[in-house]
């Protein structure tokens, strides 16, 4: 099956420019907060787009986050095939089950566990700027750190071998990509999936001490080990834990770099990064995707009744932009205080690894700074190639010098 037409009225938009959301979404979000619209994959769903409503929506037990069921958004060609016959990750449940799931890997991203991966993730980070510091000029910021520092941080968490990085990292492009056809993006998730189920086997031989391996302890001594959803949830964190936090560094680098005044103030008062970072996160909120759901039963928002059975799209990217929230929403003010921010969601389904990714981001934006104070474009903006056809916003390649 070959990727169908989509409906140019339909929705989620694509961005006209890396520093702003959708223009669309500012007028909804002024004239028709809650509007039924035609979706990018077919059929209709309703677009929140302010953040008290947003915040409602993600907060509301009578939301469904089975993609499975019918009525669910579809952000993209394909997307129920892809979902139809594979059973739900985290990301997808509901209810007692996604509680005692989420319970299950919790204690693995607590701030006091995740701070005590500092300096490990520090040292990635050192390694791959010594690397960049060695390479012919330019280099490419995405291969050489953007991507090997979430990406090792996540493969060593789980226990999945970095060796193998290309493969899953080719196909998490494939199924991110809006434009990939839907048999090969089906084939990408089948392969990832046989790949952890092959990884998760030999953990199961033997329990090594990583995330999977605690989980299948964990597990064994409860009873019995889920083989199938040990699969499922290395798959989400897999794909999750880098391809997320490798687009911010980028999109981060970049926006530090555009602006070299405020830039200047954090590289002389590194305590102000982690104010930064969450500015940063509510600047680009480069995820919608994760907010869709299905209304179980009748559901006021907003004053407007959303009938059971319906999909909705709580759009954070509208919501982090409402000037109802957030002064000057589309200003970059690094030393606001926009924790309010959605760009890890909010309610039971909030980004698991936020603490992690969090982290990931100071050290990154701390270390390159320091370490290359003149780091500066290597090309025009205009010429970067930015990820307008995923599901996840970044840049595929920036090269940089100094």
């Amino acid at each position: 099956m070959s990727e169908q037409a989509v409906d140019p009225a339909a929705y989620p938009k694509a961005r006209t420019c890396p520093f702003a959301s959708a223009p669309e979404y500012a007028e909804l979000r002024a004239e028709a907060p809650i509007s039924k619209v035609p979706m990018a994959g077919g059929g209709t769903a309703w677009l929140v787009t302010r953040h008290e409503h947003v915040r409602q929506v993600l907060g509301d037990s009578r939301m469904s986050s089975d993609r499975r069921r019918p009525g669910f958004p579809q952000l993209s060609v394909g997307q129920q095939a892809t979902v139809s016959n594979v059973a739900p990750s985290l990301i997808g449940m509901d209810g007692a089950e996604h509680a005692a799931a989420r319970r299950a890997v919790l204690g693995e991203f607590t701030v006091r566990r995740i701070e005590a991966m500092r300096p490990r993730i520090q040292q990635i980070v050192d390694d791959c700027i010594d690397e960049m510091l060695a390479a012919p000029r330019p280099v490419d910021l995405v291969r050489a750190l953007s991507l090997p520092v979430p990406s090792l941080v996540i493969c060593e968490l789980l226990g999945v071998p970095y060796a193998d990085h290309d493969f899953f990292q080719a196909r998490t492009g494939l199924i991110l990509r809006k434009t990939t056809p839907v048999e090969q993006r089906i084939a990408a998730v089948e392969e990832i999936q046989a790949y952890l189920d092959e990884l998760v086997t030999a953990k199961e031989q033997e329990a090594t001490d990583d995330l999977i391996g605690r989980q299948i302890r964990k597990q064994r001594e409860a009873g019995e080990v889920d083989h199938e959803a040990l699969v499922r949830m290395a798959l989400l964190l897999l794909v999750a834990g880098h391809e997320t936090t490798a687009n911010m560094i980028s999109l981060g680098v970049l926006a530090l770099l555009e602006n070299p005044d405020q830039l200047a103030e954090i590289v002389a008062a590194p305590a102000k990064t982690p104010t930064a970072v969450e500015e940063l996160l509510r600047y680009f909120t480069i995820v919608e995707a994760a907010t869709s759901r299905t209304v179980m039963e009748d559901v006021e928002i907003g004053g407007v009744v959303i009938p059971e059975g319906e999909g909705v799209v709580a759009l954070g990217s509208s919501a982090n932009r409402d000037p109802e929230a957030f002064d000057q929403p589309d200003e970059l003010d690094l030393a606001r205080n926009a924790r309010g921010h959605v760009a890890f969601g909010f309610g039971p389904h909030q980004c698991l690894g936020q603490n992690l990714a969090r982290l990931e981001l100071q050290i990154v934006f701390d270390t390159l700074f320091r370490r290359l104070p003149g780091l500066r474009l290597a090309v025009p903006v205009d010429d970067l190639p930015f990820k307008s056809d995923a599901n996840i916003f970044g840049i595929y390649e920036m090269p940089v010098t100094w």
